[in-house]
């Protein structure tokens, strides 16, 4: 077997990417499965459109607030006993969803999955920055960001197909096998780096958080993961199946087909980032670059779906493609600071998009039954919505193009 010092490509892809990349699949599936379910979600349990935003953002919520814990943790204990740990929280998340029959059953099992994948993507990124030199770092987020979007694709047009055959429970019931495999397959199968474990005290920890969260440079970068990562979580996971349905006047079946597309073009933006990101970073378009024109370019594309000028599937399809530019926010806020904070700087900036998330999902939710309560159509309540959230938007995307000022640690 290659040393830890010179290993392989095929030992890296097999020992490291492979694991978290099923971990990320699986977390970015059950991100977004309520969006294809919520019909017969509403249909069993009588809920409102804020009961649905509720439930679903549960997800985003404990994960939120799992987020600093969990980046203390990865610098502490390194990224494989950690995600393997949480993903035992998924399953038992998955059963009590499977087995649940009442609003506060189903979204204590969804508090329970969003903690349980709290670690997904960030043990990745943790594992990358310790595995891969930093000039792939690009790449391999790409990389792992398409399989989290297989699993976005997952839970649209495929998992809407299986349902009359599997129900909604039996999907939290495999949802919980998965789990439980992922989780014994990065326990066993994945190799610990000595210098990732039991660095430093607890006090120690909780002041690496306290320097990552008073830099002005990471606030620069908070509004834009809140309402760009944390809008199309929200769109993805819930809201988008509304806007088709009740907007362009789709059925569930063509609804779902939409966000299949979506979901296929955020794989191919991700894919194509992660082929071409070395390549475009030594022609001088940096992560932080294409994430500027590529977050400019889903405001643009929004514009048109919420004007409804346009081919829909193409649009929202092309909304995959721009938005999946975003995830470069990751690397980039983790290259302002040393090595040894990337744990708790991926995970603080991705508590912002998890914060963004909740409110959005849950906010859209309350927005829509408060104007529909004082007599607006349902049509016209999803418009206010949707603007809303694209004028949220305009304005965290201002630091944004003046944050090529900070300069790589």
């Amino acid at each position: 077997m290659p040393s830890r010092s010179t290993p392989s490509s095929l030992f890296l892809t097999s020992r490291i990417f492979l694991p978290f990349a099923l971990g990320y699949y699986l977390s970015y599936l059950l991100r977004t499965v309520n969006a294809v379910i919520s019909p017969d979600l509403t249909r069993e349990l009588g809920l409102t459109a804020a009961d649905l935003g509720l439930l679903t953002s549960t997800y985003f919520f404990a994960f939120g607030l799992a987020q600093i814990p969990v980046g203390i943790a990865l610098d502490r204990y390194g990224p494989r006993r950690v995600e393997a740990a949480l993903l035992l929280i998924t399953a038992m998340g998955g059963v009590l969803f499977a087995t649940g029959d009442s609003l506060p059953t189903l979204a204590s099992a969804r508090g329970l999955i969003g903690l349980g994948v709290a670690a997904c993507l960030m043990a990745g990124l943790k594992g990358f920055t310790l595995w891969f030199p930093r000039e792939r770092l690009a790449s391999m987020t790409g990389y792992i960001m398409s399989c989290g979007a297989l699993g976005a694709v997952t839970a649209s047009a495929p998992l809407e197909a299986a349902l009359p055959f599997l129900g909604w429970r039996g999907a939290f019931w495999g949802v919980a096998a998965l789990a439980t495999g992922i989780a014994a397959l990065i326990f066993f199968a994945m190799p610990e780096k000595d210098e990732t474990s039991h660095g430093g005290d607890l006090q120690s920890a909780l002041r690496g958080v306290g320097e990552v969260m008073t830099a002005g440079r990471f606030w620069s970068f908070s509004g834009q993961s809140a309402f760009f990562t944390g809008g199309f979580m929200a769109l993805q996971g819930l809201w988008a199946v509304p806007w088709l349905m009740e907007v362009n006047g789709y059925s569930r079946a063509v609804a779902a087909d939409h966000l299949f597309w979506l979901n296929i073009g955020m794989l191919a933006g991700q894919l194509s980032i992660g082929t071409w990101a070395m390549r475009l970073a030594a022609r001088g378009i940096t992560p932080l670059r294409l994430m500027q024109v590529g977050l400019f370019l889903t405001m643009v594309v929004e514009g048109l779906i919420i004007a409804e000028a346009g081919s829909t599937l193409v649009l929202w399809c092309v909304l995959g493609i721009v938005s999946a530019t975003g995830a470069q926010m990751y690397g980039v806020v983790a290259g302002l600071f040393p090595l040894h904070l990337t744990g708790r700087v991926t995970t603080s900036i991705n508590l912002m998009a998890f914060i963004g998330a909740f409110v959005v999902q849950w906010g859209l939710g309350g927005l829509l039954d408060g104007l529909r309560a004082g007599g607006m159509g349902s049509v016209d309540a999803l418009r206010v919505a949707f603007l809303i959230l694209l004028g949220a938007q305009i304005l965290s995307f201002v630091p944004l193009a003046r944050a090529g000022r900070f300069k790589p640690h």
